[in-house]
């Protein structure tokens, strides 16, 4: 992952902080939201006041050396306002909302796969993140000049870079999890490769599948924004494999529509927003 941070002469200052952990008021994990309020089973564990926050700030203002942790607010209408971060190392910080109804049409996608196998499960984590990137573009239009592999769109303002996807990508896990869509799935920390390879540090969101306490990597950066992430274990993503090559390709399809995306029978309305646009692998000189 190329970033600004990488092309300046604080280099060794950067690996000194990337090798420092996060403090843990930086980190959720799954152990705080189990001990969050029982009478508010859909409060998050952050709220986000519109008040402190700016809704945009210049390119460069607010640049982070790693992941943010999520932002977000869940309203008794179920809608959300959130935060989401992008113009590479979230130096543009925005407060976007997402209505119920968009919610619930995110809950509708995710029911495309209805099964209990891995396969199915991993597509509903892949269906949630992207229709959330399509709400997000909704709401901000700029994110429509993410290009997936920051070389594409180093100069356009909406740009995102591997610390923006993971940090968005965390946030819509977690509100994923408040609606009760991923309960097989608890969710951790992002996670970092190539640490001291300055050019190739490349940063991705992660869950662990209940059922055998696997990790997995989410990670959306290989995509333009409002794609089908890429998942594959954490223990691949580690050894610099990519989701778009066999045998991680198999829980990676990419059909037209999402209906496609499992096995199922299941009738259901046309999708408004559900059609995949057309967006080839990445070259892998371009990807690290």
């Amino acid at each position: 992952m190329m970033t600004p941070f990488f092309r300046s002469s604080r280099r060794f200052i950067a690996a000194l902080f990337f090798a420092l952990p996060l403090s843990a008021t930086a980190q959720p994990t799954e152990k705080d939201h189990n001990n969050a309020s029982s009478s508010h089973p859909r409060s998050p564990i952050y709220t986000l006041s519109t008040t402190t926050l700016p809704t945009e700030e210049e390119p460069g203002a607010w640049s982070s050396l790693h992941p943010l942790p999520p932002v977000y607010y869940i309203h008794e209408d179920l809608s959300v306002t959130l935060r989401i971060c992008y113009n590479w190392s979230c130096a543009t910080r925005e407060t976007v909302f997402f209505s119920a109804e968009e919610m619930a049409y995110v809950k509708q996608e995710m029911a495309v796969c209805t099964g209990n196998s891995l396969h199915d499960r991993l597509q509903r984590l892949r269906i949630g993140i992207w229709q959330m990137e399509e709400m997000a573009e909704r709401f901000q239009p700029l994110l429509a000049n993410d290009a997936a592999i920051n070389i594409q769109d180093q100069d356009l303002v909406g740009r995102m870079d591997c610390i923006d996807n993971s940090t968005n990508t965390t946030t819509f896990l977690h509100i994923l999890r408040d609606f009760g869509q991923i309960p097989e799935w608890s969710i951790e920390s992002p996670e970092v490769r190539n640490l001291l390879q300055f050019e190739l540090v490349h940063w991705t969101a992660v869950v662990t599948d209940r059922a055998d306490g696997r990790p997995w990597s989410i990670d959306a950066w290989y995509r333009p924004n409002g794609h089908l992430p890429f998942v594959m274990t954490l223990a691949d993503w580690s050894q610099d494999k990519f989701g778009w090559e066999s045998p991680q390709n198999a829980f990676n399809p990419y059909p037209d529509d999402s209906k496609l995306l499992c096995n199922t029978d299941l009738e259901r309305p046309e999708s408004r927003v559900a059609i995949n646009r057309t967006a080839p692998a990445p070259d892998r000189k371009e990807a690290n």
